[in-house]
């Protein structure tokens, strides 16, 4: 019985185990609706495209099942882009539809013409144009497998004559779910141990390939006496029920995260692909293990590259680590990690209760969230907190634009998390600059009844961009928001609103806020003026902050700063 090309995709992607596209429906994109519609694929109505496509990644990337999003001809599907390009950036494979005017106009400068190939070439790992509606099959079947296995965005430009003609079907292409062990080979793995081995202060430091290795980590670390420090994406599977965890280091990290990557000699890097080659040790030696060899060395000079997933890397080099016996490095980077851990701890306390501190709020999520909670953050002072103030269990998750870094990404992927676990508590940590930019999609959370609950960080600036213009030295410009009443706003849409102004009310009202049975929006008027800086503060930083100390006075800002050139972290304090 003949098909539509685009049944006969929708056919495809049903069979890879697709469950919910996302998008907004339109003209050049309604043949493939109305086979979603009669498939068992579910469509998500949202309100902005780059909704759509932060959702399908979100719920791609926690299920470990594709999702995809799809758009209209012209700045429908132009408007997936951001959100393709999260998922390219963070490696989650996705499945994209951009709908296309149809073949004989193209070419033509026609209205809403636009080359989604040259588009989306730089942010997918496979694109392709369908240009015979008798291919339809094989080419979602490559789209499929592509995206699998090379990890990221596949991209069928779909021209809308194409997608309504009827096929045959004749040549049988089925989808084919590769799963390869890679590892390293055996002389590779016997150098990789003795370069361990030989060294005194070994330290391990794992990326998001780690996903599933939690207990290898352990063993590993065990065997070597190395303590383990992660990056910001790994937090989620290195860091619960973790004896030698050290926490992060970076910008956004820790002091025991960079005190182990500063002191160590030998260095185990697993699964990292962490950008800011400062942060790395300087005269260790460095073993890397990325299932990708272009990623060997990307970052910082390494001493021995090898190419693998980490699980049975970790599986084969095990056996052939050396035991050591001398833990005396371990034991001082533990003991950071205490001093660490007891100066986050007092960040999380309520203050004088003159402000709401973000850090406390956050610590008050984490106390009250389910065990299994998935919290989304925004980029900026969001994700600060909820990467240092939110614990992780093996059973929660988060999720954060870290390597695309997108402003108003928590709430579309809160969106997507919720469809894909409809039982379980899903939170965004939204900041209000983050939250207005695509405010519209509030009325998809009340169209689709998705439970979710968005805490809005209303500190009434651009405020992490406000903190890095005085780091800088720079008198902060254009970062003032004018806020509306977020949780009034809430109501408006059917979502219920609460607000918090008052230090001595918050914890009654996280309380009922996370109890609440339905959506719900909390509105917390936060601290403008809060530290983010990590705790090792760099002479940059301080020089940029007495500048903007200096200019501030002379501008009449602020009246007095005292001991503005004496104490650089008192400065530090006084000027934010």
């Amino acid at each position: 019985m003949a098909k539509t090309a685009a049944e006969v995709i929708v056919e495809v992607f049903e069979s890879a185990g697709v469950k919910h596209f996302y998008g907004v429906i339109g003209d050049t994109l309604n043949y493939v609706s109305d086979a979603i519609s009669k498939s068992s694929i579910e469509w998500i109505h949202v309100r902005h495209e780059e909704v759509g496509a932060f959702a399908a990644g979100a719920d791609s990337y926690l299920t470990g099942t594709l999702a995809g999003c799809a758009g209209s001809c012209g700045p429908g599907s132009l408007h997936l882009i951001n959100g393709v390009y999260e998922a390219h950036r963070s490696r989650i494979p996705l499945l994209v539809i951009a709908s296309q005017i149809d073949t004989m106009s193209l070419g033509t400068d026609m209205p809403q013409e636009i080359d989604f190939l040259k588009v989306y070439s730089d942010c997918s790992v496979f694109c392709e144009q369908l240009y015979n509606a008798e291919q339809a099959r094989h080419l979602a079947v490559r789209a499929v497998q592509a995206a699998i296995s090379r990890q990221g965005p596949a991209v069928i430009v779909l021209p809308v004559d194409l997608s309504k003609a009827l096929v045959k079907d004749e040549i049988a292409y089925s989808v084919h779910i590769p799963n390869p062990i890679r590892r390293p080979n055996d002389a590779e793995l016997k150098e990789a141990a003795k370069i361990i081995s030989e060294g005194k202060k070994i330290g391990i430091y794992a990326g998001a390939g780690c996903n599933g290795a939690h207990d290898l980590l352990i063993e590993v670390a065990k065997k070597l006496k190395a303590p383990i420090a992660h990056t910001s994406r790994a937090k989620d599977f290195v860091e619960y029920a973790n004896p030698y965890n050290v926490g992060m280091t970076g910008l956004l990290g820790v002091h025991s995260g960079f005190h182990m990557m500063n002191e160590c000699d030998t260095l185990l890097l697993l699964g990292a692909d962490f950008a800011w080659g400062q942060f790395y040790p300087k005269h260790a030696k460095i073993v890397q293990i990325d299932r990708d060899g272009s990623r060997v060395g990307k970052r910082h000079p390494v001493t021995l590259g090898l190419e693998g997933d980490v699980i049975p890397s970790l599986e084969a080099l095990l056996p052939l680590l050396t035991e050591h016996s001398n833990d005396d490095f371990l034991k001082e980077c533990l003991e950071e990690r205490k001093k660490t851990e007891a100066s986050l701890a007092g960040e999380e306390s309520p203050g004088d209760g003159c402000v709401i501190h973000p850090q406390y709020l956050t610590h008050l999520i984490n106390q009250y969230a389910d065990e299994d909670a998935i919290l989304t953050g925004d980029v900026g002072s969001a994700m600060v907190w909820v990467l240092r103030h939110f614990d992780t269990n093996g059973k929660r998750r988060s999720l954060i634009s870290l390597r695309n870094g997108s402003m108003a990404n928590a709430m579309p992927m809160a969106l997507g998390a919720k469809k894909a676990f409809p039982n379980r508590q899903v939170i965004s940590l939204s900041g209000d600059g983050g939250l207005a930019m695509l405010m519209g999609d509030l009325l998809t959370i009340d169209q689709e009844n998705l439970p979710i609950k968005i805490v809005v960080l209303n500190n009434s600036s651009l405020n992490f961009v406000e903190l890095e213009m005085k780091t800088e030295g720079l008198l902060n410009s254009f970062t003032d928001l004018k806020n509306p009443n977020f949780s009034k706003i809430a109501e408006a849409v059917g979502i219920k609103g609460f607000e918090a102004t008052k230090t001595a009310d918050l914890e009654q009202t996280v309380k009922e806020f996370l109890a609440y049975p339905g959506a719900a929006l909390l509105d917390v008027h936060t601290n403008r003026y809060e530290l983010i800086m990590p705790p090792d503060i760099t002479e940059k930083n301080v020089a940029g902050m007495v500048t903007y100390g200096m200019k501030a006075l002379i501008s009449g800002r602020i009246k007095d700063v005292e001991g503005l050139m004496v104490d650089p972290v008192h400065t530090l304090k006084k000027l934010v």
